[in-house]
């Protein structure tokens, strides 16, 4: 089983390369390839289980879809085939929306895999906050860091409708995005340490039988924890 990291030398921000690293402890037998920004990335010509790709600077942003733009159509077949997972976090997604709106008016073309969407920066304001969500019929928990909000219509396309936090925007309950084996969530934390029941679920769904998890009693007991921590009424979410 393979699985590659996207540029993990730009995608690294707000710990979240901690997910494949959790990742490599749950699936020591598999061969992770990190794919650095000068290579051609190995889902072009081979067969992965998985990609990952990790919040980025806004600068980076542009390189990446323009470094991804020639391989559009192979990221639309992998996904709607569901032959590859792809795993998107934070401002990643927004890559692969129709583009990223500047201050000034300005637009930074994405990949336009999720046709419709879009995000706007606002680099003076950064928005923190706390969600908790149900994907399927888990509870998902998460932190969003972020300068931008997003939008579009993902009633039939979102990660996950949320119960408490935002969702693409300030007005929205819908959280991420998803279209056959991609999933897009804002979510940082890192989200696969943050939330066992996800992570069994899309080790899974890559295929593992019976899937294993790295410290689990220790995962568990952290995850139900801070479940009820979101749950409480008392925390503030933002």
């Amino acid at each position: 089983m393979k699985i590659e990291v996207l540029f993990p030398e730009m995608c690294n921000l707000f710990g979240d390369s901690s997910n494949m690293k959790y990742l490599q402890q749950c699936l020591p037998q598999a061969e992770f390839v990190y794919t650095s920004f000068d290579s051609e990335p190995a889902f072009v010509t081979e067969e992965v289980a998985l990609v990952y790709i990790g919040a980025m600077t806004e600068r980076a942003q542009q390189k990446i879809a323009d470094k991804l733009q020639p391989y559009q159509a192979r990221i639309c077949q992998l996904i709607d085939g569901q032959k590859t997972i792809f795993l998107v976090t934070g401002n990643a997604c927004e890559v692969f929306f129709d583009y990223m709106e500047n201050e000034d008016g300005t637009r930074d073309q994405g990949l336009g895999v999720f046709a419709g969407f879009y995000a706007k920066r606002d680099l003076f304001h950064r928005y923190n906050g706390l969600v908790w969500g149900t994907f399927e019929d888990m509870d998902i928990i998460g932190f969003k860091t972020q300068f931008t909000m997003a939008y579009g219509d993902n009633e039939n396309c979102a990660f996950m409708p949320v119960n408490r936090g935002i969702g693409l925007n300030k007005q929205s309950r819908l959280e991420g995005v998803r279209r056959g084996s991609f999933y897009g969530t804002y979510l940082v934390g890192p989200l696969l340490v943050l939330n066992p029941p996800f992570t069994r679920y899309l080790l899974g769904k890559m295929g593992v039988e019976q899937p294993q998890l790295a410290y689990p009693e220790v995962v568990e007991q952290a995850y139900q924890q801070r479940l009820a921590e979101f749950k409480d009424p008392k925390v503030q979410y933002e």
